[in-house]
């Protein structure tokens, strides 16, 4: 698949889930990187501002099995693999797969389970892959994960462990919309659901084979230098306990890529790891306890480091 392709197809999805989704285009953007970097998305925000539907809007326009699961306390790591069961009729075990056999998982409300719980999708997430009774078995290509959370605040909330964050390309949040957006919404879905008569615009095939080309985009150097430099000084930074890792930086690189082709190049700039870096980096950041009680403290440390950070020129990106 050639990079052009890859863009055709992302403004294609883009434009359908339009159909359902009002004003959120950087979100949905930034959805489609995840997606074509075959990685998963971290969906923050509070109750009612359209998370779980723009979710299936996704996985409607791509053509992709979709499953979602309510997270709960009372939610087992089991609910989640599935589990081999005793057919008394066949008189052997057989297994029953769980939700995470699909391409997309909707996994709705995830702090809302106990670590536990939380933890079960560790292996998936990063493996593609679960165990269960010794045995290992591969999930379904191509496999992303779509998690919303509410505010850790939120009253019966456990906030997500490190290792669980790390594993999510990017943090997303929604946002209200403005008015403007909120009549069109209410006119948008007056006599009917939009996401109901939504048909798909591209299919599994092609999102595979996009997953496969998109590192064709090239990256100069002094790019990968800029965006390293900017990773390790969140490892020394004064405010931050634990900086990013080296999964956060191979994220960071993936997720540019995928940038550039949505902005028609087939290199990156330093634009596209300045537009990629709070979304990639700033959930990554295990912040000291005075620095964490302050809102978007990260996002904020964030952009200290772009600001800090000497720019390689555009003459030397366009030449790598």
């Amino acid at each position: 698949m050639l990079l052009t392709d890859i863009r055709r197809m992302a403004q294609n999805v883009k434009q359908n889930i339009n159909k359902v989704i009002v004003g959120k285009e950087d979100v949905v953007d930034q959805l489609l990187i995840a997606l074509i970097a075959s990685g998963h998305v971290l969906l923050e925000d509070v109750p009612g501002t359209g998370k779980t539907l723009l979710a299936k809007a996704m996985a409607k326009s791509l053509h992709c099995t979709c499953k979602r699961i309510q997270f709960t306390p009372d939610l087992l790591p089991s609910d989640l693999s599935g589990i081999n069961f005793y057919n008394q009729k066949a008189s052997e075990f057989q297994f029953r797969p769980g939700p995470v056999f699909t391409n997309i998982l909707l996994a709705d409300e995830i702090n809302r389970a106990t670590p536990r719980t939380q933890s079960s999708l560790l292996e998936c997430m990063e493996e593609r892959q679960v165990s269960i009774d010794g045995e290992t078995r591969t999930l379904d290509r191509p496999f992303m994960v779509i998690a919303t959370q509410n505010p850790v605040e939120n009253q019966g909330t456990f906030p997500l462990p490190e290792a669980q964050l790390d594993r999510f390309l990017l943090k997303v949040r929604m946002g209200y919309p403005s008015r403007e957006q909120g009549v069109d919404i209410l006119k948008r879905f007056k006599q009917d659901n939009p996401l109901d008569s939504l048909e798909s615009v591209a299919d599994a095939r092609e999102l595979t084979a996009a997953q496969l080309a998109y590192s064709q985009v090239a990256v100069h150097d002094d790019l990968l230098d800029y965006m390293m430099h900017i990773v390790e000084r969140t490892r020394s930074h004064p405010d931050i306990a634990l900086g990013v890792s080296p999964r956060g930086s191979q994220s960071l690189l993936k997720a540019v890529q995928v940038h550039a082709i949505l902005q028609d190049r087939d290199y990156v700039l330093p634009d596209d790891i300045k537009a990629m870096a709070k979304p990639v980096l700033a959930h990554r950041l295990l912040l000291r306890h005075a620095i964490r009680l302050k809102e978007d403290a990260a996002d904020a440390i964030i952009d200290q480091l772009l600001r800090d950070t000497p720019v390689p020129s555009e003459t030397l990106a366009r030449n790598g």
